[in-house]
């Protein structure tokens, strides 16, 4: 016969089972169409904010897809890189690694102020954030896909995280182990790098690979050398922090002109030039190289796993209602 302990046990035992089968899986996951019945108009007005900026402006779909990097990487995709600063905290969007490079967040500011209009309260920084770089990846020509929701908005932002960013200086080792931290495989890390087929770049984050490469050679070997000498030009020693197209044939356009830049020695930074030195890495580059619909296709899936690292759902974080501050 049970003790009157064991019985205690097996009932709550049986009793959180239940609950746990009462909680709804679509609290704790995030949903395709998680807003139809709350705010059905929130990707519409999204997508809306997005194509008139990019038609005013077509570097900011490169900029918004890098925020939706950005944030993602840094204490997961939480909105944490579209708060300012404090007078006690410094944030992550005045980090040497995002400022002046980011951009792109009056673009989020604009959706969030109408979709405030529309739904109060309803809505996550975090979601908005995710679905402009998708509507970015589609305005410059790459393939849709469907942004599964319900994220929640942090309320913590920290200068020193953005040290998880990979830079512009990494090579193949140090790229798969900081992805590999975000539950990013290699070949992942190669797809989401094809990001670099729109967008620009300050001189400053490759000037090392044509003035001071190491001790023995002023310039990177592993950069063509044409190439090498339109880079001065555009970006002379000592001179402005100008800014260059990352994939100067196509810098607007979402497609593979990126990785055909590479096998050619024409990867604007160490880490897309890095991506060639491994036989299967390399291998990865070429196939996207010759086929633009495997890599458009790869690229949409990874965008979608990225978007649920570190998520926070349910009744985690909050919903902001300034996308630039936490609410009080």
């Amino acid at each position: 016969m049970m003790s009157t302990t064991s019985l205690n046990a097996t009932f709550f035992v049986k009793l959180m089972l239940v609950l746990m089968l009462m909680s709804p899986l679509q609290a704790q996951q995030l949903q395709v169409g998680f807003y139809s019945g709350s705010c059905f108009m929130a990707e519409f007005i999204v997508k809306d904010e997005v194509t008139k900026a990019f038609f005013r402006d077509r570097g900011l779909a490169a900029g918004l897809v890098r925020l939706h990097f950005h944030d993602c990487f840094v204490r997961g995709c939480d909105a944490s890189v579209v708060l300012d600063s404090t007078p006690s905290n410094t944030a992550e969007k005045d980090s040497p690694a995002n400022n002046p490079s980011l951009r792109g967040f009056d673009v989020i500011d604009n959706a969030k102020a109408r979709i405030e209009s529309a739904c109060p309260g309803v809505v996550s920084c975090a979601d908005i954030i995710a679905f402009a770089a998708r509507d970015s990846i589609i305005l410059t020509g790459g393939l849709g896909y469907d942004v599964p929701a319900g994220r929640r908005d942090g309320r913590v932002s920290l200068i020193a995280e953005t040290r998880a960013l990979p830079p512009s200086t990494a090579n193949l080792n140090q790229l798969t182990q900081m992805f590999s931290t975000h539950g990013l495989t290699q070949e992942d890390m190669v797809t989401l790098s094809g990001a670099h087929t729109i967008g620009r770049s300050h001189c400053t984050s490759f000037s090392s690979r044509l003035y001071s490469y190491n001790t023995t050679v002023n310039q990177d070997p592993t950069l063509n050398a044409f190439y090498a000498s339109q880079l001065m030009q555009q970006c002379p020693k000592g001179g402005p922090d100008s800014v260059v197209p990352i994939n100067p044939a196509s810098p607007t356009i979402t497609d593979v002109g990126y990785y055909v830049d590479i096998l050619n020695n024409r990867g604007l930074f160490t880490s897309d030039q890095t991506l060639l030195s491994t036989t299967s890495t390399a291998n990865q580059v070429t196939r996207y190289a010759i086929n633009p619909l495997l890599w458009k296709t790869k690229f949409a899936a990874a965008m979608v796993k990225m978007g649920k690292i570190g998520v926070l759902t349910g009744a985690q974080g909050e919903i902001r209602s300034n996308c630039s501050v936490i609410n009080n």
